[in-house]
């Protein structure tokens, strides 16, 4: 049995693209990170219901909370 390598680099436009499509993945995975409201989710839900009622919520409406700048309800 044969064993044939084709690793070779990658020059020109394939070279290109290929950092193109690699700078635009980390640039997304980046956004979308800074965009996660998880922790803030997860604070407010260890908080006790008393705290919550001072804040005036409920824990049905804690993810309504959080994303209020961007869903309005």
């Amino acid at each position: 049995m044969a064993i044939i390598a084709s690793n070779r680099p990658q020059t020109g436009l394939a070279a290109l693209y290929s950092g193109f499509r690699d700078w635009l993945a980390r640039g997304t995975e980046a956004y979308i990170r800074q965009q996660s409201r998880r922790a803030e989710i997860e604070i407010l839900r260890a908080k006790s219901d008393a705290e919550l009622a001072r804040m005036g919520l409920t824990r049905d409406r804690i993810v309504q909370y959080v994303f209020s700048d961007r869903i309005w309800f």
